[in-house]
């Protein structure tokens, strides 16, 4: 393949450069920014510095005498794009106008805007959003009468359908059988059915969503030659952020566009790819050198974050993963303490040692609440976790997303319950009977107003008005109803096993796009609710009322809008905190039990563990339930921890106290020391 080189204007001594390289770059830094020439691919380990490399790179070049209007600088937000250029400004005192720089999708939007019309698209298309996008497939199940089912997929899901097809290029059939198996099988032909109404409405709005504006860039570089070959001769070098996280359209995107000139810097970590779910394939990044056999490898491994015996912990972890580029962290900081790995009773004594960890750090070690994260696998994990912050009164922020009794699907099942408690609630009941096929809003509103003067739940389900009004809908309520009442309000599992044997668990299937992760909750939901005898204490739990919560419990000290983050692992790269917890080490939970069905996602699930303790700057803690909380079945301790050596850590022995004493809940409930041997 023939090599096309950039003739630039080169300074004529150092002196000639604003910026110091050098000075301001330590030596693998400095590899790439002065020599990145023809294609790269840079391996940036995590917390090395990879955004300040991109940065002076961009500022490199430009001091280089490269035109600003010749640089494609792609992000996967428009907020890093614009922090980077940012940075760029402040460097070289002047603006970089003309710079290309943002999202695949921004940048896609530019050039439709000015080439679509090579395949037929009209300069003034509009863009749909997200929920525009949901709305107009939820107009398409309507026209087509397809939704003839309670249980058929509603239009978030068959939208997340139709987006994977297109990111990940492959047909609808093999999107639903790879991610969504729960599906009926007869329901694909329908998804499609609507994936096609759904691209013809499109076309007569001249409207295109964020995947056409992927997919038709993609078209454009692929069938219009003309405009391949100019874009190719424009972007005189392209720099891409983590590509690790990018699809199929957007590495056929950048193949193309590196067709040219050939000077594309990639940049990313592929013991960082945890996207998968979002259609990213870390494949993308492993076969670069396939792609571009004469690329230069780089690569970026002196960390800036964490200890030595943190990222030896982390080394050691990702090492056993097969598919991968060999890199190993170190870092100039001083040594610290060993991570430690705590084995817990059960998932309550695992809440009870992290919140009194966090009280003791805080008053031993003045470490401020904000400098504390709990990460989890699964958002089920916090359940215990939530509830113990609360009794502790430890603020604390849910990153990403809502608390977990906050959950929508987790409140749908709490409806229920608290009929049984109280039977004039009347906001449960009207959310009870809006997750019935054939009531809506008014009618839900219509069958309250028949019952609420009633003076029981037996009375209200027996109510000749409301059946009136609910028709089909509201005898499957009262047929819930009355289960429930059957059951009575001494187990409470049982309660919520049979909401969900009574059609929750299809509604779930039907109605998020994230059902599996839901259903992981609700699980635990039942679990966690094995442990209460009376339905009251329960809901007065869940609620987490002021008088659940106990007074200045272990000597918290309050400080100004400081806060613990709990975070899903997914929602936490990226970030760093000065002491991260790590929990429910145990197999089936992390890595998750899908892995035992297909073991090929076992190094991703691997991945996220090295993405986990890698947030971490001075201590770490990796904690595990030794036993399921309330059937008393033994866990397996996590394959994570099980395949490093015990020189990398300090294993903790833990002694539980109850919380019916208060003396040893204000000393701690708990006491730890290192394991004898």
């Amino acid at each position: 393949m023939k090599r096309y080189t950039l003739k630039t204007t080169e300074p004529a001594d150092k002196a000639s450069f604003k910026i110091d390289y050098q000075r301001e770059l330590n030596a693998e830094q400095l590899a790439v920014v002065t020599g990145a020439e023809g294609p790269c691919l840079v391996l940036a380990g995590a917390g090395s510095g990879k955004t300040r490399t991109l940065v002076y790179r961009v500022a490199y070049l430009l001091e280089r005498g490269v035109k600003p209007n010749r640089i494609l600088l792609v992000t996967f937000t428009n907020k890093a794009a614009k922090e980077m250029l940012n940075r760029v400004e402040a460097l070289l005192k002047a603006r970089p106008t003309g710079l290309w720089g943002g999202t695949f999708h921004h940048i896609g939007n530019r050039l439709l805007r000015s080439y679509g019309k090579k395949i037929g698209i009209k300069p003034n298309f509009t863009i749909l959003d997200q929920e525009d996008a949901r709305s107009l497939t939820k107009a398409c199940v309507a026209e087509l009468n397809l939704d003839q089912s309670r249980y058929f997929p509603k239009a978030d899901v068959v939208h997340k359908i139709i987006s994977l097809s297109t990111n990940i290029g492959k047909p609808v059939g093999t999107v639903v059988a790879e991610r969504f198996s729960y599906l009926e099988p007869q329901d694909i032909e329908k998804i499609e059915t609507i994936a096609a109404a759904y691209r013809e409405k499109k076309r007569q709005a001249n409207a295109l969503d964020f995947d056409d504006l992927l997919a038709l860039w993609d078209k454009l570089l692929t069938t219009d030659a003309t405009t391949r070959t100019k874009l190719q001769a424009q972007f005189s070098y392209i720099l891409v952020d983590e590509y690790q996280d990018t699809n199929y359209l957007q590495n056929r995107i950048i193949s193309h566009l590196a067709g040219g000139r050939r000077n594309v810097l990639v940049v990313g970590d592929d013991s960082q790819s945890i996207y998968s779910f979002r259609g990213a394939d870390v494949s993308n990044i492993l076969a670069f050198p396939k792609v571009f056999p004469d690329c230069q490898t780089q690569k970026l491994e002196t960390n800036y974050r964490s200890t030595p015996e943190i990222l030896n912990l982390a080394n050691q972890s990702i090492r056993h993963n097969r598919h991968q580029f060999e890199k190993t962290l170190k870092t100039t900081k001083p040594a610290g303490s060993l991570p430690n790995v705590v084995p817990l009773v059960d998932a309550y004594q695992q809440a009870e040692f992290v919140c009194q960890r966090i009280i003791e750090l805080q008053q031993d070690r003045d470490v401020s609440l904000n400098d504390v994260a709990v990460l989890v696998r699964a958002h089920f994990q916090s359940l215990e976790l939530e509830l113990e912050l609360n009794k502790r009164n430890i603020p604390y922020e849910m990153r990403g997303g809502l608390r977990f009794f906050e959950q929508a699907h987790i409140k749908d099942i709490v409806s229920h319950l608290k009929l049984l408690h109280n039977p004039h609630d009347e906001l449960s009941w009207l959310r009870l009977l809006r997750l019935q096929s054939g009531i809506g809003t008014v009618t839900a509103g219509r069958i309250w107003q028949a019952v609420r003067d009633l003076s029981t739940l037996t009375a209200m389900v027996r109510s000749d008005a409301a059946a009136k009004v609910g028709r089909n809908g509201w005898r499957e309520v009262t047929t819930l109803l009355t289960k429930l009442a059957d059951i009575g309000t001494a187990n409470v599992s049982a309660l919520i096993q049979q909401v969900l044997n009574s059609g929750y668990h299809s509604y779930v299937v039907a109605n998020f796009e994230n059902a599996a992760d839901r259903l992981d909750d609700l699980k635990q939901l039942v679990d966690f609710a094995a442990g209460y005898t009376a339905l009251e204490t329960f809901l007065a739990d869940v609620a987490l009322s002021e008088g659940f919560r106990c007074e200045s419990v272990a000597g918290y000290q309050e400080g100004a809008d400081e806060a613990v983050t709990v975070s899903t692992i997914h929602q936490a790269k990226g970030l760093e905190w000065r002491v991260v917890f790590i929990i429910g080490l145990v197999d089936g939970q992390f890595p998750h039990a899908k892995v035992f069905e297909k073991p090929a996602e076992l190094e991703e699930e691997r991945r996220l563990f090295y993405v986990a303790a890698t947030r971490a700057q001075r201590e770490l803690y990796l904690t595990y339930p030794m036993a399921a909380t309330h059937s008393g079945t033994l866990n397996q301790t996590s394959q994570f921890i099980k395949e490093l050596p015990e020189t990398l850590y300090e294993k903790w022995s833990v002694t539980g106290q109850t919380n019916d004493d208060l003396d040893k809940l204000n000393d701690g409930g708990v006491s730890y020391e290192p394991f004898e041997d």
